[in-house]
């Protein structure tokens, strides 16, 4: 979502010589292979299915970005490619399960649908098989038709994101299609190591929270990852997940921050894989310290470290059937406003509460009513007996993995957020009450009426939890 980049928070001249000196021996040990080699798999052949693939969605032109409300033109450059990537896996019984990551700010609802159409149309796909991730880069093109300021370049921007965002979505349904014919038999296993840069951002002031690091906070510093390996012991996919932000980085330029690199540390390490990064619940999490490439590339390499950690330890081999669960809940707004209410604040001297109410208005007059809850996507995955996958639409705070990490009884629980659908945050009850960006400020940049109702956590987790035992 929208911030405005801090260039103070950038200054940290001993941090960047230290990071730059990290980045060479990282550097080296990448170009030798990694020091320790992966333990042998054992040849493929317990049920499992599968393929991955890739295909670049950097813009062929300079759009506008999304990301940062200070941004006041185009991009004007490429400093790394952007990736769509898909893998497909078949179980014994044939039914298929499709994860899909892309290298951008978010998912419009529109998209979603879509792909879920398309995919379950060309491909027999089921939407509930289908998870879509954004890695959340604050790097790439915008993919929303709605914008905060009002500007000369309006009807382009918006011309702009409409024309990209419905290409993209044939672009995944045929990615999807492109590994069906190239389903071979392969073992997935599943394991986590952990990865330090990511930091709670919420910092109490007697103003309210700041958005700077804030050491005590709450954190989920697990690294989740699953390999699918082929018959020929080489790795097919490897895919892995982070709770933080991709915001190391505040460019005019395209780039799919620590993300990124770390995908491209891990396929340069793994050439027969395809590295898919799934984005965690860091709504409230960003990574420290940040500002540079450099830096980017330090965090990336060393959320690549930790991927090979985790395969360096003992995975649990993955067997047993697919199953899905997802359901959109009507998920309520605190307060639906009158048009009096909104026709106030339209007069506010602070541009952003008149602009917010302008968008409103302009809602009420298209529609003649406010929505009163949002259609929020709730999914849950079982790949085999030992692993459940629980995907959250928006930008869901750690709260959400740290609890339902607790209230869940599976050894191995993996939750991400910023799937199938990021509409604006979403806070747990306590960041709600605390207040700040992440409680309903962000939403000023959109058109959601209000912040959620003090309902949100509960209805989210017991419908995670429901979803959960619907498959057992």
């Amino acid at each position: 979502m929208p911030l405005n980049f801090d260039p103070v928070e950038l200054r940290f001249r001993c941090v960047r010589r230290m990071a730059a000196l990290g980045l060479t021996l990282f550097a080296f040990t990448v170009s030798s292979g990694f020091s320790a080699p992966a333990k042998p798999v054992a040849p493929a052949g317990n049920g499992w299915r599968a393929a991955a693939a890739r295909i670049g969605i950097t813009p062929d032109y300079m759009m506008w970005m999304a990301g940062y409300a200070s941004r006041n033109k185009p991009a004007d450059g490429v400093t790394l490619e952007l990736y769509a990537k898909a893998l497909v896996l078949e179980d014994e019984q044939g039914e298929r399960l499709a994860i899909v990551t892309l290298d951008l700010v978010g998912i419009p609802r529109s998209l979603r649908e879509q792909v879920a159409a398309g995919a379950e149309k060309a491909h027999g796909i089921k939407p509930a098989f289908l998870l879509i991730n954004a890695s959340h880069t604050h790097s790439g093109p915008e993919v929303r038709s709605e914008r905060t300021e009002p500007t000369d370049d309006q009807p382009r921007r918006t011309a702009e994101a409409v024309a990209y965002t419905r290409q993209l979505g044939d672009k995944l349904i045929g990615l999807i299609g492109d590994c069906l014919p190239r389903l071979q038999p392969t073992r997935v296993r599943y394991g986590f190591a952990r990865c330090g840069f990511a930091m709670n951002r919420r910092t109490p002031t007697a103003k309210g929270y700041a958005n700077r690091p804030f050491p005590p906070g709450p954190v989920d510093h697990a690294v989740p990852v699953l390999q699918v390996v082929g018959a020929d012991n080489r790795d097919v996919a490897l895919v892995f997940g982070y709770a933080c932000h991709n915001t190391t980085l505040g460019l005019q330029q395209f780039n799919g921050d620590y993300a990124g690199y770390a995908q491209q540390a891990l396929e340069a390490a793994h050439p027969s894989a395809v590295a898919l990064f799934v984005t965690g619940c860091g709504g409230d999490q960003n990574p420290y310290p940040r500002g540079t490439i450099e830096l980017a590339q330090t965090h990336g390499r060393t959320l690549a470290t930790a991927v090979e950690a985790a395969l360096l330890a003992e995975l649990q081999e993955l067997t047993g059937p697919l199953r899905a669960a997802y359901e959109e809940i009507p998920l309520a707004y605190s307060h639906v406003p009158t048009r009096e209410e909104l026709e106030a604040r339209q007069k506010s001297p602070i541009k952003l509460d008149s602009l917010y109410a302008s968008r409103l208005l302009g809602v009420l007059g298209q529609r003649g009513s406010l929505p009163a809850h949002y259609p929020y996507p709730v999914q849950v995955l079982r790949l085999g007996d030992r692993l459940t996958l629980l995907a959250l639409g928006g930008e869901a705070v750690v709260d959400y993995s740290l609890r339902l990490k607790q209230e869940l009884a599976d050894a191995n629980l993996w939750v991400a957020a910023y799937s199938n659908d990021v509409m604006t945050y979403i806070p747990s009850l306590r960041v709600l009450r605390e207040g700040g960006y992440e409680a309903g400020d962000a939403m000023k940049w959109g058109t959601h009426p209000a912040p959620w109702s003090e309902n949100v956590e509960h209805h989210i987790v017991s419908t995670a939890l429901r979803l959960r035992k619907s498959l057992e």
